[in-house]
This record gives C-alpha cells, sequence and structure tokens, in this order.
C-alpha cells in the first residue's frame, strides 16, 4: 500500500506514470540489477548521470599495484622526533643553554626559518630560549644500525623492515595538523578528500561484506579535524571513514537489531527498505548522500555477520595474543585494534585508519615529556611490533603498507619549568613498511639539532603518493571535474624508501 502511494507520487498531472520511473521500475528485477550494477562496475554505465565525458575510478589500478591494504598508525598530539627516531644526543650537550651560545646558532638563520619567521618562529623563539636533553637514552637497532629510543624497543628490534623518513614537514604549527597530515591542506584552506578516502575512492571493494576504510580508536576532537580527517568530502560521503568500537562484547552496539526482532522480520523490513530506496534513488538520481545511505543500510545488514566475526580475538592462539600484548592490561586496548587491524586487511578491507592519543591528543607534551611519553611508548611499542611480525609471518605484509605518523614533532628546546617541548612543524619522523617499501632505510635528515629538515624534505602528501604510488594509483588520475587541486595536494612518491 505504502509502495502503490509512492509510485503514484512520482505520476504526471494526468495519472501517467513519467517515463524515467517507469524505466527504472521494470529494471527493478534481479536481472537488470545484476546486469546494471555490472556495467557500472566495468565502467560502461556512468555512475554520474551529468559526467558526460568522465567515469569514476572502476576499481581497477592504473598500473601494476605493489601492495592491496594499509594501514595507518596516527599518534595524536605530536611525538617528539628527537626521543623517538631520529636521536639528537647533541641536545645533552648543550642542555641548558640557548642556541645562540652553541656551535649550531646558524640553524635559525637557515633559509626555512626567514621563510616562516613572522608565521611561526617569532613565537617559538622565546620557547627555545634553552635546549632540552634528552629525556630518553637510545641505541643502534638490527643489520642496519639505525637508531632507535629505548622508548621504542619493540619497534627497534623492528628497524630493518622500516624506511624511517627523518624529514617530513608541515605548515600548521597547531593541532590541526592532524587534519592537514590527512589531507594535505591547512585547515585555513578548507577541507578536502583524506588520504583513505583517496584509497577507497580508486580502489573501491575487496569485501563487500565489510567497508572499505575503516577507523579505529578515539576520532581527532572537533578542532583539530575530527571526523574531517577521513571525509570523503567532495568524493561524496561513501568514501568517508567508518569508525568500529574493537569490543568483542559488544562489536555492533548501534547496528544490531533489537532482542525482540527476529532475524526474518529484519530480512522482510530490510527488503522493503530496499525497495524504498530504489524509488527515490529514481527521483535523486545525483544524490550524493542518497546513494551513501543506502550503500550503508545495506553494509550494516551485512556487517551483521562479519563484524562479530571479526572481533573474534579468542579464535587467535596464545601465542599471538601475547604477541599484540593483549595479555597485559597497558598494551591490551591498543593491542586489540592492531589485532583487528591485521584481521580486517587480512579480510580485504583497504584502509585501516588506526587513532591513538584520543580526542584528548594524549602525546601534546607541553610538560613532563618524560612521563607522558614513558606511559604512551609503553602503551603502543608492543602491538605495533606485533602487528608488523604477525603481517610478516604471515606473508601480508608484503601486501600491506603500515605507516606511523603524527602531526608534528616537538622542539629541541624546553617549554616552561615542568620539562615539555612545544609543537614543531619544521622537522619530524614517519616510517612506513611493507607493500614493497624498502627496510632498514633512515631517509632524510634534520639539522644537528633537530630543528629543521634539512636533507630529503618531504611534505605531507609525500607520504600519501608514495602511499598511492604502492597501490597501483597515480592521483592525477583520480582528478575529478570542477574540483581545484595544488600542485603540492598531489606529492611525489619517495622514490629512495621504494
Amino acid at each position: 500500500m505504502i509502495e502503490s502511494k509512492l509510485l503514484m507520487n512520482q505520476t504526471s498531472c494526468c495519472g501517467r506514470v513519467n517515463r524515467r520511473v517507469f524505466l527504472a521500475d521494470c529494471g527493478m528485477g534481479f536481472t537488470g540489477l545484476v546486469l546494471g550494477a555490472m556495467l557500472q562496475r566495468d565502467g560502461i554505465l556512468r555512475a554520474d548521470a551529468h559526467a558526460a565525458a568522465w567515469v569514476p575510478p572502476d576499481g581497477t589500478p592504473h598500473f601494476a599495484p605493489k601492495a592491496k591494504s594499509v594501514i595507518w598508525l596516527f599518534m595524536l598530539g605530536g611525538v617528539s622526533h628527537v626521543e623517538s627516531f631520529d636521536p639528537k644526543p647533541v641536545l645533552n650537550k648543550y642542555a641548558g643553554k640557548t642556541i645562540d651560545e652553541t656551535p649550531h646558532k646558524s640553524v635559525l638563520d637557515s633559509p626555512f626559518t626567514k621563510k616562516n619567521l613572522v608565521e611561526f618562529v617569532a613565537g617559538q623563539r622565546k620557547l627555545m630560549t634553552k635546549l632540552y636533553a634528552m629525556q630518553v637514552g637510545y641505541r643502534k637497532h638490527g643489520q642496519s644500525g639505525i637508531e632507535v629510543s629505548d622508548w621504542f624497543p619493540n619497534v627497534g628490534d623492528c628497524v630493518d623492515d622500516l624506511a624511517i623518513i627523518r624529514s617530513t614537514w608541515t605548515t600548521d604549527n597547531d593541532h590541526a595538523a592532524q587534519l592537514q597530515f590527512h589531507t594535505g591542506r591547512h585547515v585555513f584552506q578548507g577541507f578536502f578528500p583524506s588520504i583513505g578516502s583517496w584509497v577507497h575512492y580508486g580502489l573501491g571493494a575487496l569485501n563487500e561484506n565489510l567497508p572499505q576504510f575503516v577507523v579505529l580508536g578515539e576520532m581527532p576532537s572537533p578542532c583539530c579535524g575530527g571526523t574531517a580527517t577521513v571525509s570523503g568530502n567532495y568524493l561524496g560521503p561513501e568514501h568517508s571513514g567508518v569508525q568500529l568500537e574493537v569490543d568483542p562484547q559488544n562489536p555492533l552496539p548501534y547496528a544490531k537489531p533489537g532482542a525482540d526482532v527476529y532475524p526474518e522480520e529484519q530480512v522482510r523490513e530490510f527488503q522493503f527498505l530496499e525497495r524504498l530506496n530504489k524509488l527515490a534513488s529514481v527521483r535523486y538520481p545525483d544524490d550524493p548522500s542518497m546513494r551513501a545511505r543506502i550503500k550503508s543500510y545495506e553494509l550494516a545488514f551485512r556487517m551483521q555477520t562479519a563484524v562479530p566475526e571479526l572481533l573474534k580475538f579468542s579464535a587467535e592462539n596464545a601465542e599471538t595474543q601475547k604477541l599484540y600484548g593483549l595479555d597485559q592490561k597497558e598494551t591490551q586496548e591498543f593491542g586489540q585494534q592492531c589485532l583487528a587491524a591485521r584481521r580486517l586487511v587480512e579480510r580485504g578491507v583497504r584502509f585501516v585508519q588506526i587513532f591513538h592519543g584520543g580526542g584528548k591528543n594524549a602525546w601534546d607534551a607541553h610538560s613532563e615529556l618524560r612521563k607522558n611519553h614513558t606511559e604512551l611508548c609503553a602503551k603502543v611499542d608492543k602491538p605495533i611490533s606485533g602487528m608488523i611480525r604477525d603481517l610478516k609471518q604471515r606473508g601480508l605484509l608484503d601486501e600491506t603498507i603500515v605507516v606511523w605518523a603524527t602531526e608534528f614533532g616537538r622542539t629541541p628546546g624546553v617549554e616552561g619549568e615542568n620539562g615539555g617541548r612545544d609543537h614543531h612543524p619544521f622537522g619530524f619522523s614517519t616510517w612506513m613498511a611493507g607493500g614493497g617499501i624498502k627496510g632498514g632505510i633512515a631517509h632524510g635528515a634534520t639539522d644537528e639539532l633537530g630543528f629543521h629538515a634539512v636533507e630529503n624534505r618531504h611534505y605531507v602528501t609525500d607520504v600519501h603518493a608514495t602511499v598511492l604510488h604502492q597501490l597501483g594509483l597515480d592521483p592525477r588520475k583520480l582528478e575529478v571535474p570542477g574540483q581545484k587541486r595544488l600542485e603540492i595536494d598531489f606529492g611525489k612518491p619517495i622514490a629512495e624508501i621504494l
């Protein structure tokens, strides 16, 4: 009855069904749906009716890919690069002295400083009056002998699988740099698609029962970009990240049916909803929100079976659970997220984003850096190394790119009287592993004090471009008509680590 009324509402004034509705309704049979999906997937039927000369990506890589999936680990708040993956022992030698009192005072006269003097450094030099000693030791690891701080002993033991980029830079001196790291644009320039969304948009699905862009962990706070850090933006909401709660006891708190709903009843409800969605999509064929909503309903139904099975960590043997730190309280939460990431890519999910630090920007050590980083590194070090080892022993690391990043580093100088470091976007560390990335490499460099990226400098979109390249995607071929992208948005693959 309801369907009849909906159809009547789409008739002409003389009671006739309009041509679009009639043809669409005739094609709603099983054969028509299957054929339409096949034509669209093969690029014969355009997904966008008004794009006459442009066909959206059909999931085919532009060239032979080296990898299938990405696990993107992001530490919210700004990890100190000089106390993680770019140790600077010279800070110990000159601790308590001003930069001008050291042989390295020329770092403040570099072209990078002069270029950004008004916007950034003028405010920071007040905080840079005295250099701050490293708050942790460091040592060489692996056959490559790359130096890693003692706060990351387990990740350090995996260093021969890592390409550490010690020359990352960005331009936002506040935590909206989280947004910039994921989209390549400063928050004042507006909102743009995230790296995870570009991957989803370019390659599509490998497993139709799970989201292809999954977000784990607490999202950044709204002032730092919030959900915009994982948004599809103009690519469409269907390409945004889908947040999952890693709770084996309650894996889908908002998507599972109520206790009083029979499975047969839910199936009939979804069948009816599917019918209504198709009628609505005929009337509004170019509405991206409508398409995304329809897909989300369909995906939510399939996820009710797929997600609980995904989060059955009890199916993993005791050795694997221990590898991720599930047997220890301090590493259990992040360990579960890392194990979930492995299980997701194992099941064909394209992009898994894990945030650590929550909306509170936990790594933001303006004071008591030693206490802050000691506690947080202990929570993530073992799970990250366990995930790398597990991926490797399963043969998944060859086809999975692991990225570790943070929005900026921290100043070489001390902030305040309580032993902290301020935000530092001029030069900091990122690392990558797997998916055709060379291991045992320390690429690029900051100066003697860890102030500026001075050798093989890489803006954040170079990291994006490297990931896309390994997935077989050329960002320039993912252009969307009517959308203006800057040259820096595309970035350049970091050839030295490939």
